[in-house]
C-alpha cells in the first residue's frame, strides 16, 4: 500500500489547475505562483505517476489519458477537502457549494425534488442535490453506509444501527378505481376484494413487510393480477382497465386529477405508514447535512400539501411539529 507520507500533496492543486486551465502561465496566476515554480511541480507530477500527463500544442497542452482518468478522481477529493476546511470556519448556506446526493423511492419524489430544488435557489443558491427517484432503489442501505447516498426519504427503515430518521410525514394506503367501475357501488372493502382484480406495486421485500400498515394489507389477501415497478404505472393501468389501483393516499388527489380515479369505500381503520427522513449518524454533526435535511423535510411535507416545519431536524430523539397524514 502506498505510503501517502512520500506524496507531496501540494502537487495535486498544480495539476488540477494545469488540467483545467490548458497552459501553464494561467495555471500560475491562478495558484499565485511563479511559471517555474509550476513547471518544476509539473517535473515531479510526471515522475510521481510515470507520465508526461500533457501534450504541448500550438494553442495549449491536452491532457493524456492517464491525465483524464487522475482529474476525475481528484476532482471530487480535493472539492470535499475545501468544503470541509471551508465549513469548519461555519457554514453559510448562501456561499456553501456543498454537493449532496439524495434518494426518494416515494412515488412524489419527483415533486418533493422540484420543491426542494426552489427551496434552494432561495436558500442556497450555490449548493447543488443530484436525485434518485427509483421507487425500487438499489442497495439503499449499504449506499447510505458508504456515503454515496446522503439521505434518503423512504418508508423502509434500515435494519442495521448507525443511522438517524425524522418523520416527514404520515401516509396510508388507498384503492382507486376509474369513473363508472362497478366496485365504486360496493359496500365494503371485503366485497370488492372478493369480486375483484388489483394492479399493485413489485415489493421491496419478499415474505412479510417490516412496516405493520403494510402487513394490515398483506393479510386482505387482494387478488393482485398485475405487479409493475413505479406507482405512475400502476395509475395509468387502473384508468384504463378494471384492475383497481392500490396506492399511497397522498397521490389520491393526483390520480383524480390527471388520471380520472375515484376512491373506493373506505377501508377498515388501519395504521399510518410513517414516512422517514433517514441518514446514517456519521452526518450528524455537520451543519450543512442538517440544513438540507430541514430543507428536505419542508420539500417533502409541501409535495403532499401538508404545511410547516421547524428550522432544524433532530434524529431519533429529536421532536417534529405533527405532520399530519397524507391525502387525509
Amino acid at each position: 500500500m502506498l505510503n501517502l507520507r512520500s506524496v507531496d500533496l501540494n502537487l495535486l492543486p498544480v495539476f488540477e489547475a494545469a488540467y483545467e486551465e490548458r497552459n501553464l502561465s494561467r495555471a500560475a496566476v491562478r495558484l499565485a505562483m511563479t511559471q517555474p515554480a509550476v513547471s518544476h511541480a509539473m517535473a515531479r507530477l510526471r515522475g510521481l505517476f510515470n507520465d508526461v500527463l500533457f501534450i504541448r500544442q500550438p494553442h495549449g497542452m491536452l491532457p493524456t489519458p492517464l491525465a483524464d482518468a487522475l482529474y476525475g478522481k481528484l476532482r471530487g477529493a480535493l472539492g470535499s477537502v475545501r468544503e470541509a476546511v471551508i465549513e469548519t470556519r461555519g457554514f453559510d448556506p448562501k456561499t456553501s457549494e456543498r454537493r449532496f446526493f439524495v434518494t426518494i423511492p416515494h412515488p412524489l419524489g419527483p415533486l418533493m425534488a422540484v420543491a426542494l430544488r426552489a427551496r434552494l435557489a432561495r436558500a442556497a443558491p450555490r449548493m447543488a442535490v443530484a436525485f434518485s427517484t427509483r421507487s425500487r432503489p438499489v442497495d439503499l442501505e449499504r449506499a447510505l453506509h458508504e456515503g454515496r447516498v446522503d439521505a434518503a426519504i423512504d418508508w423502509l427503515a434500515p435494519a442495521r444501527d448507525h443511522y438517524d430518521e425524522a418523520l416527514a410525514f404520515d401516509d396510508g394506503l388507498i384503492a382507486m378505481a376509474h369513473r363508472g367501475h362497478p366496485a365504486l357501488r360496493a359496500s365494503s372493502l371485503a366485497q370488492i376484494a372478493r369480486s375483484c382484480e388489483f394492479v399493485s406495486l413489485r415489493p421491496r421485500v419478499e415474505g412479510d413487510s417490516p412496516v405493520p400498515a403494510l402487513r394490515e394489507w398483506q393479510r386482505l389477501a387482494l387478488n393482485v393480477a398485475l405487479e409493475v415497478s413505479e406507482y405512475m404505472e400502476i395509475l395509468l393501468v387502473a384508468s384504463r382497465s378494471d384492475l383497481l389501483a392500490i396506492v399511497p393516499s397522498s397521490m389520491e388527489r393526483l390520480a383524480r386529477e390527471l388520471f380520472g380515479l375515484r376512491l373506493l369505500p373506505p377501508v377498515p381503520r388501519m395504521k399510518p405508514i410513517p414516512i422517514r427522513l433517514i441518514w446514517h449518524q456519521r452526518h450528524g454533526p455537520d451543519a450543512a447535512h442538517a440544513f438540507l435535511r430541514t430543507q428536505l423535510i419542508a420539500s417533502a411535507r409541501e409535495a403532499v400539501g401538508i404545511p410547516g416545519t421547524r428550522t432544524a431536524v433532530a434524529g431519533r430523539s429529536g421532536r417534529l411539529p405533527p405532520p399530519g397524514r397524507a391525502g387525509g
